[in-house]
């Protein structure tokens, strides 16, 4: 079991900044697809069926908050979920709202 955690007044601020960017279902769409291999605009947009537009107004928001990184490639930009941290928090939460057995109380 880990230690808790203590963050100060200014950290938790940011913490919470963080959640409610991610609280956004279509930021978090944004995300996703930015897990397991770098996306560019046109790209995400076509697969979330908004525009490119909105898709990177979301962009300019995940990555002032550090949840995404880019890297231009020639004339694009893709972005990535470069951080460990975040990676490893969504996919331990994607897990864990698909298991089978999630709204079963044990007892």
């Amino acid at each position: 079991m880990r230690a808790r955690v203590r963050l100060g007044d200014d950290l938790v601020v940011e913490l919470a900044e963080t959640f409610r960017l991610m609280s956004d279902p279509t930021r978090l769409k944004i995300i996703l697809a930015c897990l397991d291999a770098p996306a560019a605009v046109g790209e995400m947009a076509e697969r979330l069926g908004i525009s490119a537009s909105l898709v990177s107004h979301h962009l300019r928001l995940l990555r002032a908050a550090r949840l995404l990184q880019a890297d231009r490639r020639g004339r694009q930009v893709f972005y990535v979920v470069g951080d460990e941290h975040i990676r490893s928090m969504l996919t331990d939460m994607a897990d864990h709202v698909t298991e089978e057995d999630a709204g079963e109380v044990e007892g």
